[in-house]
């Protein structure tokens, strides 16, 4: 964004886990974190430092674990077939398997996996690799872009535009041109073709073979064997609240909210799949909650007396099947029905924790996968593209570097979900795209802006 991106550091408790009616929070900063969690669990201090010694290890770790995304499709073939040797243990474990080698402490074990919804998959199930990142990532703190998450779109386009680019919206790509296995531009919906040297497909690996690739190319790199391969991940709800008078009026902060039934993380989530969210037995594996208004500074500038809340949990595109295929924002009157039961439902957990809002509220809006599904294309709404479990990381096929020639792919599902691992991703992509012998000149380009910085 060559500096016009501004961050706003978040106050220091960046996030509260809350197991039942036990609260824990995680504070910025090493030292700060450690001292916290000791306090909580004082037999347990040795096993929190070395757990904050392990995490900073596997992110200093990370570049040489996806090393083969920066080189061409072949070398990393053979860099990843000796890369358990060279790597530790941790890379190729469970988060959960990892953790209960360190401590036999399940409530610490449940506290320190309280993030897990960063990432969409539960401890038992997601790599470790993918926890340690998320959770070393926080510990310097959180921060959020001023002017709001449009900000960091707004203030990268002029880049774009500087170098000789052009950014479109509402601009549905059908599929790509490829004429003897060589991409050569792209077809949109409307029919117009654009041709490139190149193509990129920041879409999401399931969207990039199944719908971007012709049906020639599809049966020709056999995609249907890629596909059992790999998962997809959770849908998700996503209530968007409005509410009456400022952050001070209604004694919020900017700390997140991770609130969970209790401990068992695995257990909560086998209870909540395959349920109605409507049966009021029925419990949120998670919730969390995010004050957006409370993180930008410049809120009160444009939005004076209000304030707004998110709460985000797991869903299922089989709770919406009934509405598939209809119009967004045209679904009907009984898809609104529905709606609103679950937004009550949600509503009411929230109150539960800060039960002044009740009275404020002015506005709410729940996305739903079918949102999802609208807005990325993504055909069972999943939310982080493709899961994070150990084996998800050893697919050859999960590379920059397509089978067909002159098509790459980038995004989270190359490297791994967030920005931090969709702008890797858009790294190794480059270096993979320009080859070893010209990736220098994208080292110069860093240590340039680095330098700026």
């Amino acid at each position: 964004s060559e500096n016009r991106l501004k961050w706003q550091a978040m106050d220091p408790v960046y996030d509260k886990i809350n197991l039942g009616d036990k609260e824990y929070d995680f504070v910025a900063g090493k030292q700060n974190f450690i001292d916290q969690l000791s306090e909580y669990f004082p037999a347990e201090r040795e096993m929190i430092e070395d757990y904050v010694a392990l995490i900073s290890r596997v992110s200093t770790l990370t570049p040489k674990f996806f090393a083969a995304q920066a080189m061409p499709k072949w070398m990393g073939r053979a860099y990843n077939a000796v890369r358990p040797a060279l790597m530790p243990k941790e890379f190729f474990q469970s988060t959960r398997e990892v953790l209960e080698g360190m401590t036999q402490n399940q409530e610490l074990i449940s506290v320190l996996t309280g993030q897990w919804g960063d990432h969409g998959q539960v401890p038992a199930k997601a790599s470790f690799v993918m926890h340690a990142l998320i959770a070393k990532h926080y510990l310097a703190g959180g921060a959020y872009p001023v002017g709001g998450a449009s900000a960091i779109s707004r203030s990268i386009i002029p880049s774009i535009q500087k170098s000789g680019g052009e950014v479109f919206t509402y601009a549905e790509v059908k599929e790509l041109l490829v004429k003897d296995n060589k991409a050569y531009g792209v077809k949109m919906a409307n029919g117009d073709e654009i041709y490139a040297d190149k193509v990129v497909s920041n879409t999401g690996f399931m969207n990039s073979v199944t719908k971007l690739l012709p049906e020639v190319s599809r049966i020709q790199h056999k995609v249907d064997k890629m596909l059992p391969k790999v998962e997809r991940s959770s849908a998700h709800l996503c209530l968007y609240a409005g509410f009456k008078g400022t952050a001070a009026d209604l004694g919020l902060t900017s700390s997140n909210l991770w609130i969970y039934p209790n401990g068992d993380h695995e257990g909560n989530l086998a209870a909540y799949e395959g349920k109605d969210p409507m049966d009021p037995e029925t419990e949120f594996p998670l919730l969390y909650v995010s004050f957006p208004s409370t993180k930008d500074p410049e809120w009160d500038e444009r939005y004076p007396n209000k304030s707004t809340v998110e709460i985000v949990t797991l869903s299922d595109m089989k709770w919406f099947e009934n509405w598939e295929g209809s119009t967004w924002q045209q679904r009907g009157g009984d898809y609104e029905s529905y709606k609103q039961k679950i937004c009550d439902k949600l509503l009411k957990r929230l109150y539960e924790r800060l039960p002044q809002l009740e009275a404020a509220l002015d506005y709410c809006e729940l996305s739903t996968p079918l949102s999802t599904q609208f807005y990325q294309h993504n055909d069972r709404g999943e939310i982080y593209g493709l899961n994070h479990y150990v084996e998800r990381f050893k697919q050859p096929f999960l590379h920059p570097e397509t089978p067909v020639k002159n098509f790459y792919m980038t995004g989270s599902d190359v490297m791994t979900a967030g920005v931090g691992g969709a702008l890797m991703a858009g790294l190794m992509t480059s270096f993979c795209m320009v080859g070893p012998m010209q990736a220098k000149q994208i080292n110069k380009l860093l240590k340039t802006h680095q330098a700026e910085a």
